[in-house]
């Protein structure tokens, strides 16, 4: 469930120049879900993680973003919000109005295509996201988050970011509980390692157990 789209790109840093940028810490709210629309953001520093949640408090994590991203584009159709954001990390964004947006678009075509790029990419990760949950257990969701995160580091490959088991229960959909099983599971059986609080992936996961 990570963003597929480039970052950094030029359209977002003009964009963002037509906003004003504003500061804030990490665990800050900057969309709430059902709330009405009212501009777009475009990521200056920092990382943040758009979510849905229940009454119940219940969370399932969509996508983590990070600088030179949009978050809140759905705004333009004025409904109210879809979906929440929060900072993962202290953060800097431009807050864009919708005026400022449409007017940007309408002088910048690149940036235009740069949207519909994001967006197209954006539906292409959801589309492939519901898939994998229909079709694979709690394991196989688990296996390929760690996989999609992972990088190379010195011929290994390595989760870079720290995540709590309840991070990791948000973003496969299954409980805190499940996790710590598959994660007692894999360590035993020597898939993975954990060294300063990061997964070090050392031969190939399991599909399902």
């Amino acid at each position: 469930m990570t963003d597929p789209t480039p970052h950094a790109t030029e359209p977002a840093q003009l964009l963002a120049a037509h906003g004003h940028q504003r500061k804030y810490p990490k665990g800050a709210i900057i969309i709430t879900q059902g709330d009405p629309s009212d501009a777009i953001y475009v990521i200056v520093s920092g990382k943040v993680k758009v979510y849905v949640s229940d009454d119940d408090g219940r969370e399932v994590v969509l996508a983590v973003h990070g600088p030179g991203d949009y978050i809140g584009e759905l705004s333009l159709d004025r409904r109210d919000r879809s979906a929440s954001v929060m900072t993962l990390q202290d953060s800097v964004l431009s807050y864009v109005s919708h005026q400022a947006f449409r007017d940007f678009l309408t002088k910048d075509p690149e940036a235009v295509f740069d949207l519909v790029l994001r967006l197209i990419g954006r539906v292409r990760a959801t589309t492939d996201s519901l898939a994998g949950l229909a079709m694979m257990d709690a394991y196989g969701r688990v296996s390929r988050l760690l996989l999609d995160m992972a990088v190379e580091q010195d011929g290994h490959l390595v989760v870079p970011e720290p995540m709590t088991q309840q991070q990791l229960a948000d973003r496969v959909a299954c409980s805190r509980e499940m996790i710590s099983r598959i994660m007692k599971d894999l360590t035993d059986g020597g898939y993975v390692r954990i060294e300063d609080r990061r997964i070090h992936i050392e031969r190939k996961l399991p599909a399902r157990r």
